[in-house]
């Protein structure tokens, strides 16, 4: 067994004391929950501040003409700051709360597409997660466009090459993953948007596996729009957010109508109101925003650079680990990756295997995980995936890497 010692300034044990559920035992074992990248645990600072808005601040927000609506309007506004802040935005006006990223790439599928015709061309890639797929195929079929995907080579790294060849004056929008969620690969997805910007078209960023591995400055990646949800942050469910360029964003139609995005509203016809209103109908996710709030300054308080070291350091002796164990294939081992490490085993089937060492307290995720394509591309029915967190261990690691030596002897 590996030993790695503690980084000097990053005290893993300090936060997971934060984490309630770490506690737990799953079967008479320590839980060693290793699927962050389906949905972040939280801390106790998020569900201390969802609880005190639930039981102090609670009303709903941007209509009442008293105490409690003023003061839960300005706790929900708070949080756009805040969420501006995290992503370096130019203004509150260029973030959109949704319901999920899912929602996000939705809205502007349907928004933005109002404004595409028939074959204008979207260019995706093979490794996206189907809501970066879906979406646009449907978009594709309504509008008569052009869908083209970028090919992923055999390391799980983005055919750069075929990429810029697929970008043409044809192109209007460039939509992919910043990370991988099956390879945790992490693509150049300024050097691609320079590409889109190039041929006038636009580029979405999905930071869904991003945001929480890495600082995302979205002036600095110069994208148009980039998606994240809340839950993968260490937030909650039920929210998610959409930074939208702000020219963008003021010549795309309303996807949803209702309360809150109006001007002004009559029989024979109705105004917008201004951003971020415009794209926020019906009673936004109050208590959902003020809980992103907190998670974001949790993370922040104790740094994306040193969460990300720490990360890293797992993520390598995991490859290392998992490499030695007889039968076990790494899918995906593209340079700089994200915490994610998918593999296969010979002995086992993805589920027998997640199945098996949840016996032993280890939660790993298993099948095709939204990306269907990419496991087409890789010739394969599905992997099982260990995500890994801020708060994991690198005695989880050897936890996970015993539980499946245990996978090989009861089905070797």
């Amino acid at each position: 067994m590996t030993v790695l010692q503690p980084l000097p300034d990053f005290d893993v044990e300090a936060i997971r004391a934060d984490f309630p559920i770490l506690t737990k035992q799953v079967h008479g074992a320590p839980l060693t929950f290793l699927d962050s990248g389906a949905s972040a645990q939280k801390p106790r600072q998020v569900l201390d501040a969802i609880r005190h808005m639930y039981e102090q601040d609670y009303a709903n927000v941007h209509r009442g003409a008293y105490w409690l609506s003023e003061a839960a309007t300005a706790a929900y506004e708070a949080s756009r700051e805040t969420v501006r802040a995290f992503l370096n935005a130019r203004s509150e006006r260029e973030i959109i709360y949704t319901g999920n990223a899912t929602g996000a790439i939705n809205l502007v599928a349907r928004s933005f597409g109002e404004l595409l015709r028939p074959g204008d061309e979207i260019v995706i890639t093979e490794m996206e997660h189907h809501s970066n797929i879906v979406p646009w195929q449907m978009l594709r079929d309504r509008a008569g466009l052009v869908l083209k995907a970028c090919p992923v080579l055999a390391d799980g790294s983005l055919d750069r090459d075929a990429m810029r060849a697929l970008i043409t004056e044809k192109t209007k929008l460039v939509a992919l993953t910043h990370v991988s969620n099956v390879l945790g690969t992490v693509n150049p997805v300024a050097e691609i948007g320079q590409w889109a910007h190039a041929v006038g078209a636009k580029i979405l960023v999905d930071g869904s596996q991003a945001v929480q591995h890495m600082p995302v400055d979205v002036q600095a990646l110069d994208c148009d729009f980039y998606v994240f949800t809340g839950h993968k942050l260490y937030g909650p469910t039920g929210i998610g957010v959409l930074y939208g360029r702000e020219a963008v964003l003021d010549a795309m139609p309303p996807f949803l109508g209702g309360g809150d995005m109006i001007s002004s509203v009559s029989i024979a016809k109705s105004t917008w109101a201004d951003l971020p209103a415009k794209f926020e109908a019906g009673t936004p996710p109050i208590v959902q925003a003020v809980g992103l709030a907190a998670a974001i300054d949790y993370v922040t308080g104790i740094g994306l650079e040193r969460i990300a070291a720490h990360e890293h350091r797992l993520l390598n002796l995991a490859m290392q680990r998992l490499s030695a164990v007889d039968g076990l294939t790494l899918v995906g081992t593209a340079p700089g990756k994200a915490s994610v490490v998918s593999f296969t085993m010979q002995a086992a089937h993805p589920h027998d295997i997640a199945t098996v060492i949840d016996r032993y307290g280890v939660c790993v995720r298993a099948g095709h995980h939204c990306a269907e394509p990419l496991m087409t591309r890789l010739g394969i029915a599905g992997t099982a995936r260990a995500s890994f967190g801020m708060y994991n261990t690198p005695e989880e690691v050897e936890r996970l890497a015993s539980a499946l030596e245990r996978v090989n002897r009861l089905f070797g």
